[in-house]
């Protein structure tokens, strides 16, 4: 999928992660502030990693602003994002948002 637009999903509560997308030039690049970045660091970028593979998106900035959210809430926020950031392509594209 292309990151066509800007495109946040999340709040900056506690448990929760905002994480805002706009289109990249070459590869993903992370930018990450965490309460827990010296813990959890690598898994929050790894878990926003996977996620943006798995949608099949590599060329984006990410910025995550992170208050101690659950891998769940890291992989939500981020795919929400990707399909705010996509578009819709003149109706053709459809998501399947029960899984």
């Amino acid at each position: 999928m292309e990151i066509l637009q800007n495109s946040v999903a999340g709040t900056l509560e506690s448990s929760d992660i905002m994480i805002s997308l706009e289109p990249g030039k070459d590869g993903v690049e992370i930018e990450l502030q965490s309460i827990v970045e010296k813990q959890f660091g690598r898994e929050i970028r790894r878990a926003i990693t996977e996620t943006l593979a798995e949608l099949g998106v590599d060329k984006v900035k990410v910025n995550a602003v992170d208050k101690g959210a659950l891998d769940c809430t890291i992989r939500a926020r981020t795919k929400a994002a990707v399909y705010r950031a996509g578009g819709n392509a003149g109706g053709e594209i459809s998501y399947e948002w029960k899984n």
